[in-house]
């Protein structure tokens, strides 16, 4: 079972964050624009949003060991679909139906995890979302290297680069069907109905605190390389080191801050974590090019986020996290398709404008900086609204 949630970590990493050296390359080869890339990138999240809707259902009729060997099969089975993708709406159904893998894994894991970790939940969960940021690391400088090889005197390219991460999908296939995971044991009558549960302000505070530190996270997998390329002229090969530092950062602080998280509060840890990522994000962007490395140290209050909401939902909602895991999820990734259109509409917005005063390359510099600044925004969002629900907590007595 153990087996399944890392390495069905590792896999998840791998699968959301080759894209980033990836995009620009997609960008050149269909002539798109930076609307059209946030388009791709929202418009895939909808596959992500809509797998998470029927996800738990699925669990719940057919079990958590076919679920999980059903999604790790979709994101294989999405590479073989990229492969073969010759125009833009060919790949956008080829990501389409990754995301559906992804949003069935996310969902699968996430209630996996909850049912597992009982104890030092904060702690495990971190060290469950560690190895998703230690695949986070080497993937964007394999996709990287994988785009520049040549086999058999054809150049691999993103096409087959996402062709050998997504069957890699198929290894932890092998302990998910060979595991017996625990069985769902909680008495019918200690669940809530979902509206009982729409009635919590708490899960409302948590949506919206998960939707922004989530739009932060992810997005600086998707638009970091197309920064550093596009506004300081980097290349394809710094710009993808780049991001692998900042998930290093990303992945030791989830390690190394998980039992923090147990020792100060999850509430309080998404207030500080949050902020201290929004502060280094806002910082790089006022230095400039040589506080490139602050971007990438962003990754050490932002990469906390995440795991430390389920381990929230985990505590408060414990005889009924499959449902509050489902509803909180969903609901990021309405929250994600909003943020991948929000930025590429930025960029795009800003970059025309300032083209007519002051000509296109910094038009391009200045859309791409006021892009990246919409994520730190998202992650000071994130802390305010965990200070929001730390005041309300505190007043009930509750805090977590």
């Amino acid at each position: 079972m153990l087996a399944t949630v890392f390495v069905g970590f590792l896999i998840f990493g791998f699968s959301e964050n080759v894209k980033g050296p990836a995009m620009p390359r997609i960008q050149a080869d269909f002539e798109l624009d930076a609307f059209q890339i946030g388009t791709l990138l929202s418009f895939n999240s909808i596959a992500y949003l809509l797998a998470c809707t029927f996800t738990a259902y699925l669990t719940r009729k057919f079990g958590i060991k076919i679920m999980s060997a059903a999604s790790f099969g979709f994101m294989a089975l999405s590479g073989v679909f990229i492969y073969l993708s010759t125009t833009y709406s060919g790949l956008a159904g080829a990501y389409f139906f990754m995301y559906v893998g992804n949003g069935m894994l996310e969902i699968v894991l996430a209630i996996l995890s909850a049912r597992l970790f009982v104890k030092n939940t904060g702690m495990m969960m971190n060290l469950a979302h560690f190895f998703y940021g230690l695949s986070s690391i080497a993937a964007p400088m394999l996709a990287s290297g994988l785009m520049n090889l040549s086999v058999g005197g054809i150049l691999l390219d993103w096409r087959g680069m996402y062709l050998i991460i997504m069957l890699l999908s198929l290894v932890p296939m092998i302990p998910a069907l060979a595991s017996r995971f625990p069985a769902y044991d909680h008495q019918a009558e200690n669940r809530l109905p979902l509206r009982t549960l729409m009635r919590d302000p708490v899960i409302w505070l948590i949506v919206l605190i998960l939707s922004f530190g989530v739009i932060s996270e992810m997005s600086v997998g998707g638009w970091l390389v197309n920064f550093l390329e596009k506004a300081y002229g980097w290349s394809n090969a710094d710009a993808s080191q780049m991001l692998s530092v900042f998930f290093l950062f990303f992945t030791f602080s989830r390690l190394f801050l998980g039992p923090v998280t147990d020792r100060i509060g999850f509430t309080m840890s998404l207030i500080i974590f949050g902020g201290l990522s929004a502060a280094l994000t806002f910082i790089a962007l006022l230095i400039g090019e040589s506080g490139a490395i602050l971007l990438a140290a962003a990754g050490i209050g932002i990469a906390p986020v995440y795991p430390t909401v389920m381990a929230m939902i985990a505590r408060r909602y414990k005889e009924n996290s499959d449902i509050a895991i489902t509803f909180v999820v969903t609901l990021m990734g309405v929250g994600t398709v909003a943020g991948n259109f929000i930025i590429g509409a930025i960029i795009a917005g800003i970059s025309r404008m300032v083209v007519q005063q002051a000509g296109a390359e910094t038009g391009i510099v200045r859309g791409m900086q006021a892009g990246y600044a919409f994520i730190g925004f998202c992650a000071l969002v994130c802390a305010l609204f965990s200070f929001v629900l730390y005041v309300y907590l505190r007043r009930q007595k509750e805090v977590i």
